[in-house]
């Protein structure tokens, strides 16, 4: 049996690193629940997730990615759409409505559709204008462009996530070619609406950062942080072992299936298990960087470039945050932390990452 040609440029190794994240992942789910009855089935849940993000993954990866690039204006008004429509129907969960029943069988959350709609949208744009980069107009039709899915996402109130597609919209315009003086005006412009943004800002937001800044100003708000500190430390070179961490197993550590999981890693299986886990996640985004660099065209180059930023930027800031080194976000653990729309989006840029891959060469469309 003749593998087609565009399969040879599947990449292999890419895949074979996010299984082996989401499964350990689950597996890290699994001792984060034990002796909790109301988590008891999310690791099965996620593993249902995980194998339709599998399905979604080949079936992207034998689509042109050109195809998308037709559907853009399309992907980019449904997602505004369930945007919009999460401020009507959508369940309030830690303060945020991110979320909408499907005929009450399983919930979808927009704001992480958003990301993969962002990057569409933006690399889309850029690509057909790559030549006039220069032009200040160019940067403004992009940022508008954005600002819809940024503000909405904002006002559900998800901060953390309205961060993650600013950053994602930063990646892109670089790798587009952003000129340096464009960037200089919105660093500008940035610090001089510092102040308009921290009025925005809602109560728990405010209550993120300050306590980042003085832990004494509120001590119970910033329990978890200790704790995740606590957790991180105690575990040692070689951790305390599966399933054996106290501040997880005892329930000290909140929300340790999500947020904390990196908490749990580090506690379980030490210093070395989490700098595995960093490597390995690390070594994602540098397969995603070279599938970025070989990329036939524009379009491609900055889709990839997206994927990988999303994924460098929500590490940084999870493993940052476990270890007090950034303010608590909500921002999951790529592929490692809990949840299903999570696991669904990040296959989903996988998927278009490798339909890239495959397609990086003309003779590919003979």
């Amino acid at each position: 049996m003749t593998i087609p040609r565009s399969w040879r440029s599947f990449d292999w190794l890419l895949l074979a690193a996010v299984l082996l994240l989401s499964i350990f992942g689950i597996a890290m789910i699994s001792s984060a629940v034990k002796g909790d009855p109301e988590l008891v089935n999310y690791p099965q849940r996620q593993i249902w997730y995980l194998l339709a993000g599998i399905i979604l993954l080949f079936l992207l990866a034998a689509s042109d990615y050109h195809v998308l690039g037709t559907l853009t204006i399309p992907i980019y008004f449904i997602v505004i759409a369930l945007l919009a429509l999460v401020g009507l129907l959508g369940q309030r969960i830690f303060g945020a409505k991110s979320w909408i029943e499907v005929f009450g069988l399983f919930p979808i959350q927009p704001s992480e559709l958003a990301k993969v709609a962002l990057a569409l949208a933006l690399a889309k744009y850029l690509a057909d204008h790559i030549e006039s980069m220069n032009r200040l107009s160019t940067v403004l039709i992009a940022l508008a462009i954005a600002a819809p899915l940024l503000v909405l996402v904002y006002v559900e109130p998800d901060l953390g996530t309205a961060v993650v597609l600013a950053v994602e919209v930063g990646f892109i315009l670089i790798a587009a070619g952003l000129r340096l003086w464009h960037l200089l005006l919105g660093a500008i412009a940035f610090a001089a609406a510092a102040p308009m943004f921290w009025s925005v800002l809602q109560g728990h937001q405010r209550t993120r950062l300050r306590i980042f800044l003085d832990p004494t100003s509120d001590p119970d708000s910033y329990f978890n942080v200790k704790q995740a500190l606590v957790s991180v430390g105690s575990g040692g070179l070689l951790g305390k072992g599966f399933g054996e961490g106290t501040q997880s197993q005892l329930h000290f550590l909140r929300v340790r299936h999500t947020d904390f999981i990196f908490s749990v890693v580090a506690e379980e299986l030490g210093f070395v298990g989490a700098v595995l886990l960093i490597l390995l996640l690390f070594f994602v985004i540098m397969r995603l960087w070279r599938i970025a660099g070989q990329s036939r065209d524009p379009f491609g180059r900055l889709l990839v470039t997206a994927v990988a930023g999303v994924i460098l930027f929500q590490t940084v800031i999870n493993v940052g945050m476990n270890m007090a080194l950034v303010p608590v976000t909500g921002l999951p653990l790529p592929f490692i932390s809990y949840g299903g729309n999570a696991m669904l989006s990040l296959f989903l840029f996988v998927g278009i990452a490798q339909s890239v891959a495959m397609r990086k060469k003309k003779a590919d469309y003979s």
